[in-house]
């Protein structure tokens, strides 16, 4: 019988579910989520001719993960992603060529975003806030992941 008063035993195994430092399999690299949302940005993508030659406002939302962000450690600004040059890499993509999908502009993105800041995965969602549809529909999008 185990009395309470007892001091515990230091050769007893207990398993309080805590952290334990020397198990290396619970010690896991922490990682960061870059999240811009609503980037409205006017293009020219799109099926139909109006959609390419008079272009239209999209709204593109981009999340991406990255295990090696030295300001984690650091607290200097200069290691960490600077998110205008994030809103800017996907203006670029986004204005520089016309896709007819939404979907390969998204990859185009994401592509572009996993090579520029070694990203883990990425998630780019792009919005037609006014599609040229027949039916009352107040936007279509399209989302696409991709993972290293």
């Amino acid at each position: 019988m185990i009395d309470e008063h007892d001091p515990p035993d230091p050769d007893d195994e207990i398993d309080g579910g805590g952290f334990d430092p020397e198990d290396e399999d619970e010690i896991a690299d922490p990682a960061v989520t870059v999240e811009i949302t609503g980037l409205s940005l006017f293009t020219r993508h799109g099926v139909t001719p109006p959609e390419r030659e008079l272009g239209q406002r999209l709204l593109l939302d981009v999340t991406f993960e990255l295990t090696d962000c030295d300001a984690m450690v650091t607290d200097r600004v200069e290691d960490t992603v600077d998110y205008a040059d994030v809103c800017e890499q996907v203006a670029l993509a986004a204005q520089e060529r016309s896709y007819k999908t939404l979907e390969r502009l998204c990859n185009a993105i994401a592509g572009r975003l996993m090579e520029r800041y070694g990203a883990d995965s990425v998630r780019v969602k792009a919005t037609k806030p006014e599609p040229p549809i027949a039916l009352p529909v107040q936007e279509v999008s399209v989302e696409v992941w991709r993972e290293a």
